[in-house]
């Protein structure tokens, strides 16, 4: 799922004009437009992705992800580590929690045990090898019906590829709690696409 052009062109404006804003004595960033474009730019698909996945909506996504480039651009000096990619991903997921937050439809928050599908990843299940045989339609439906927790860990672990290591930075939560919810969602996915293709033979 790629970022819509008018959103991604959204995107390198604001960051160039916040640039120049910021270019005033009082204000300047250590880091340049072409520093900050080189670095998160190449990142845009992911965020929009993670964005329309949270949201659901193609328009909140665009407006989030732009959002959540302004902070990003804004707070680039604080940007230690080499991988750009979960840090601004990291800004990604706030903003869309703030926006579902503003707009009163989070998603009903569940309690996870860590203990729970905590060991690492044996092969193919059989639950992989149903999602990869479903139609690119089914699946989006059967991943916007997860509940928030699960669809970014699922997003973020299997469309982006992601460590657990990565997904656990992102989400600020134990490593064990990322592979709980990702177990957990691929069993809900199963249910989903099962059901799905029974009442198709029906």
């Amino acid at each position: 799922m790629r970022v819509p052009f008018a959103a991604r062109r959204r995107a390198q404006t604001d960051a160039g004009e916040r640039s120049a804003d910021d270019a005033s004595p009082r204000t300047r960033a250590p880091a340049s437009a072409s520093d900050f474009e080189s670095r998160a730019l190449p990142h845009l698909d992911a965020a929009y992705r993670l964005a329309r996945y949270l949201l659901g909506d193609d328009a909140d996504a665009a407006d989030a992800v732009q959002e959540a480039y302004l902070r990003a651009l804004r707070a680039f000096d604080q940007l230690r580590a080499d991988d750009a990619r979960a840090w601004l991903l990291t800004i990604v997921r706030h903003t869309c929690y703030t926006a579902l937050a503003a707009r009163r439809s989070r998603d009903t928050e569940e309690s996870f045990d860590e203990d729970v599908h905590s060991s690492t990843d044996a092969g193919d299940s059989p639950d992989d090898e149903l999602i990869r045989r479903a139609t690119r339609e089914s699946l989006e439906r059967a991943v916007a019906a997860l509940p928030a927790e699960y669809r970014e860990a699922f997003v973020l672990r299997e469309v982006d590829g992601m460590s657990y290591k990565e997904i656990a930075t992102i989400t600020r939560v134990p490593i064990g709690t990322v592979m709980s919810r990702l177990a957990r969602a691929r069993t809900r996915l199963r249910s989903a696409l099962t059901r799905e293709g029974e009442e198709h033979v029906r």
